[in-house]
């Protein structure tokens, strides 16, 4: 029996969270250029801070020349993207490159957490226009919305993980 138990678990710690599926199917919205309201003060951002709305990074990505590190992410449910907060985004040289080069971006997809309905079609439609298939997937984007390169949770650490950052945005 403690066998067979093992041999079921086994699995388990080969899979990853579980694939994203959209609620609804893709429309013609969920593909639209997402507009940038210029006039937002950058004032407004914390460099390092993580923020949720996809129009203020890129104006903040514009603002200061870099590139946006999406995350999108089961912040309250998904194994490997609590694991990549504990292990990187938390920690100080995940931070300090953060601060200094990125616009933090949080897609979250939370099964406990409430969201607003504005900010739930945002991230769904930001799921459907990337293609995300699995949590946590990290996105580099530009300051016009197009994608630079795709990750998702990697072993080592916040430094590796910066040095990881560094050899996709080269």
């Amino acid at each position: 029996m403690k066998y067979f138990l093992i041999l079921m678990l086994i699995p388990l710690l080969f899979c990853g969270c579980n694939k994203a599926k959209p609620e609804a199917e893709p429309t013609e919205e969920a593909t639209e250029e997402i507009s940038v309201d210029i006039d937002q003060a950058l004032s407004d951002y914390e460099k390092g801070s993580w923020i949720e709305d996809y129009d203020k990074a890129l104006q903040y990505a514009k603002e200061l020349s870099r590139p946006i590190l999406a995350n999108f992410t089961g912040s309250d449910w998904c194994g490997w993207c609590i694991k990549l907060k504990g292990e990187v985004f938390d920690k100080p040289a995940f931070q300090d490159y953060a601060k200094s080069k990125l616009v933090l971006l949080k897609l979250d997809f939370p099964k406990d957490i409430v969201q607003t309905d504005a900010l739930k079609d945002q991230n769904r439609k930001l799921q459907s226009k990337f293609g995300i298939e699995g949590y946590p997937t990290i996105i580099l984007i530009d300051a016009e919305g197009k994608e630079i390169a795709r990750t998702g949770y990697q072993p080592g650490g916040d430094t590796a993980y910066v040095e990881h950052l560094k050899q996709l945005l080269n």
